[in-house]
């Protein structure tokens, strides 16, 4: 066969279609088209014909499926209906406070303090300690030594000091002795006139150095004195820093301090708004840590000022001495200002944001609505609400996080009825 050979191409079954001759490249306007075979027999193409019956089939299965989930649709259980959109409504517990008679009260915290403490030092020269007969805690008495400075220098020059009043007054006395002679003979003409002027005026002389003899005594026996650290007050000894042989020096640290009449006190701090309903005299409880045991106390004092950058005021309740009343101890106090009927709501109920404290009511047809409202304290109870409520109203209690305002609700059953039925 050479390189130009041409085939013949026949239909297997119409012998009758003219033959085409195709050449090495067939023109592209005249695509070859082979007829489908019409169906004879299995021998002759019956696989395909096979498919072509299975495909016929499964399209009628789908399309009676089909069929039959609409039917279905339209014939449902209503209440399978209802059920599946009460499902996208959020269900909800609310709860109508009412009202609770609640004592309002203003809680704060600080610390135990000596109502006048007051820092003892030395006031004379400087000097060693040679003796501290106190300690922290003991309850002292006005005058009594609390430590005692070293006095060997100051005790020499008072009895020195008392030596040489003695020699003025004994030069005092002659010289007077002598000026009554004086003075006594006068009227005979024994003594001349400057005689007994001279003797007069060394009376005085003599009698002014007994003066200044005593003063010189009377300076060195106080800083004799001074060597002795007493109590200026009774009361009780809060801190000890003295040692012995410890140089003390005025000016320096404080070597006791003393809490003036053993008075104790709680002092903290408040908050502006509060200031407003305190008054001086009202009754307080002091708690320490780790103690259920309130202390009895009035409001004693309440700052004159305000702090611009905390909004606090100062507050002081004055306490009766107890051994458990230890200054520098951290405390809370309270005190009772006014009973009000007031609604209490779970802490599930009530939200805050940037605007503040908001609770979500329920209206009469089943919508939430944001309500602001003031928190007044938290008690065992729940949290006092102060204002924005009634307590007639529908409060959502749980699930109030998850709600938007408007947004429509279902009430849940109460829990009795829940779980009776």
């Amino acid at each position: 066969m050479g390189a130009n050979a041409e085939h013949k191409i026949h239909s297997p079954t119409d012998h009758s279609e003219p033959v085409r001759w195709i050449g090495r490249e067939a023109a592209p306007q005249e695509p070859v088209l082979t007829p489908i075979p019409p169906y004879t027999s299995d021998s002759e193409g019956g696989g395909s014909n096979r498919g072509k019956w299975i495909a016929v089939i499964v399209a009628a299965a789908v399309v009676v499926a089909v069929a039959a989930i609409l039917y279905r649709g339209h014939t449902a259980d209503p209440a399978m209906a209802t059920l599946a959109t009460e499902r996208s409504i959020p269900l909800v517990s609310v709860t109508s406070p009412g009202v609770t008679s609640v004592t309002s009260t203003v809680t704060f915290t600080g610390t135990i303090s000596a109502r006048y403490d007051m820092p003892i030092g030395i006031e004379g020269d400087a000097g060693r300690i040679i003796g501290v007969y106190v300690e922290a805690g003991d309850h002292v008495k006005r005058g009594q030594i609390l430590a005692k400075i070293d006095e060997s220098v100051w005790q020499p020059q008072v009895n020195r000091l008392a030596a040489s009043l003695e020699q003025a007054k004994a030069q005092a006395a002659l010289s007077a002795a002598e000026y009554r002679r004086a003075a006594a003979v006068e009227s005979a003409g024994a003594l001349s006139a400057e005689e007994i002027e001279k003797r007069r005026a060394l009376s005085v002389t003599d009698g002014a150095n007994v003066k200044v003899a005593e003063a010189m005594l009377a300076e060195a026996q106080a800083r004799l004195a001074r060597t002795r650290v007493i109590a200026p007050t009774d009361g009780t000894v809060l801190t000890r820093r003295a040692e012995v042989g410890q140089t003390a020096s005025p000016g320096g640290e404080a070597l006791f301090r003393l809490a003036s009449g053993g008075e104790i006190e709680m002092r903290g701090q408040v908050a502006e708004q509060d200031l407003t309903v305190l008054t001086v005299g009202q009754q307080a409880a002091v708690y320490l840590v780790g103690s259920t045991k309130p202390f009895d106390g009035k409001v004693r004092l309440l700052g004159a000022v305000i702090d611009p950058q905390s909004r606090l005021g100062d507050i002081r309740i004055a306490l009766k001495p107890d051994p458990a009343l230890r200054p520098g101890a951290f405390a809370r106090g309270s005190v009772s200002v006014a009973k009000a009927e007031r609604p209490i709501l779970p802490q599930t109920a009530v939200l805050s944001d940037s605007a503040g404290p908001y609770v979500y009511v329920v209206s009469d047809d089943n919508r939430v609505e944001r309500r602001d409202v003031q928190v007044g304290g938290t008690i065992s109870a729940g949290i006092i609400i102060t204002g924005g409520l009634t307590g007639r109203e529908r409060i959502v209690t749980t699930a109030a996080g998850f709600l938007r305002a408007g947004e429509k609700v279902a009430i849940a059953p109460p829990a009795s009825v829940a779980s009776a039925s």
